[in-house]
């Protein structure tokens, strides 16, 4: 099939699905993408954008089997600025995130409308598609209470509707380091990674201030802070690359061949998000051999397979900076051989589920099954 695919915010994982999916695919797949800065921009303009340049294209006989698109996209505005050979295409909804449930730094600042885009955007898509269980059902929980509050209570069946057309399919990881398992642990301190967006929404400070009672508590550790940068940097950066200076292994934004050198190199990684959908990182420091210490919260029990293997509760903490530290200290003061810095087969092996072939052959099934009916 050839699929138009129209990304609002081309970078971070919407880049990184998009472009495995196009490498790997069977289909024939055009990317029109803007810039990953300003989301509010881009969700505000980008069906305009990109409904002034397909209609170009269709003018010149450039015809498309299906639309594939991302939760940046106001789905329903772009078919109605469409031409109507566009608008009948089938079209794929992907939820990277969403602006229902998406932690703000002021709660009382949340603008509904985003969130209201969202759900008007899957109710106008024949597929929706999220990028874990619990992903779907936040999302579908948190539009039923919306739709509660509204007058006449409209939306509730559409949410129905919704949840009715949704399936999920995970993000995949292309296997980079899975031979260098073997060489963790070869040094007498701990070396730590925290790699994730720089923003309010991945907590840094709980994990500055876990390494703080590490230092206190005489611990040796070295520390590998690395993720996307914005515009504005949590001055909490700023203050921890001088307090932890002669710890710091690695510290912003890495190219991805030095990414995947210092997953290969860490003996845990720790997340201390208060948001996180999925968590490519965690799979991919996985398979890299880093231990993974996770706070016990969002999408993290499902992507490391708890509800099949409940002892993989062994690599969550309680979401505290004292927990943190308590699980990372005695991860310190143990060799390896004593199995606290191993990582068990069935872990290792429960990863090979988001292996980027396997992810593909999903999304390729979808357009395949699925939207041919529509048509």
């Amino acid at each position: 099939m050839k699929i138009l695919a129209l990304e609002p915010y081309y970078g971070g994982s919407h880049k990184a699905f998009l472009d495995l999916w196009v490498a790997y695919s069977v289909h024939n797949i055009k990317i029109l993408h803007l810039p990953a800065n300003k989301w509010k921009w881009r969700m505000r303009h980008s069906a305009v954008t990109f409904a002034t340049q397909v209609n170009g294209f269709f003018e010149k006989d450039n015809c498309f089997d299906a639309v594939f698109c991302s939760d940046m996209l106001n789905l329903a505005e772009f078919k109605g600025l469409a031409s109507a050979s566009v608008d009948r295409l089938p079209s794929v909804l992907y939820f990277h995130e969403n602006q229902l449930t998406y932690p703000n730094r002021v709660e009382d600042s949340r603008d509904l409308h985003f969130g209201l885009t969202n759900i008007i955007s899957a109710h106008a898509a024949n597929i929706v598609v999220f990028n874990s269980h619990w992903h779907k059902e936040e999302f579908l929980n948190a539009g039923r209470i919306i739709a509660r509050k509204m007058p006449n209570n409209y939306f509730e069946e559409i949410i129905d509707a919704i949840a009715v057309k949704s399936m999920v399919v995970y993000p995949g990881i292309e296997v980079k380091n899975a031979d260098k398992q073997a060489t963790k642990r070869s040094t007498d301190y701990l070396n730590i990674l925290w790699a994730s967006r720089w923003e309010h929404d991945k907590c840094p400070q709980l994990l500055f201030s876990a390494l703080k009672i590490l230092a206190a508590n005489g611990v040796k550790f070295k520390i590998s802070v690395i993720g996307e940068q914005f515009s504005e940097i949590p001055n909490v950066f700023k203050v921890a690359k001088e307090e932890f200076k002669d710890n710091i292994e690695a510290w912003g934004h890495l190219k991805r061949d030095e990414y995947y050198r210092r997953l290969a190199d860490a003996d845990v990684f720790v997340s201390t998000a208060i948001h996180e959908f999925f968590g490519i990182s965690v799979v991919e420091a996985i398979v890299s051999g880093a231990v993974p210490v996770l706070p016990n919260r969002l999408a993290y029990p499902e992507v490391i397979g708890v509800d099949k293997f409940p002892r993989n509760l062994k690599y969550f903490y309680d979401g505290t900076a004292e927990g943190l530290a308590h699980k990372l200290q005695v991860m310190a003061t143990r060799k390896k051989d004593d199995g606290v810095l191993s990582l068990e087969k069935k872990l290792t092996d429960f990863m090979k589920r988001y292996e980027i072939q396997r992810i593909v052959n999903e999304m390729d099934e979808i357009f395949i099954e699925n939207l041919t009916k529509c048509r």
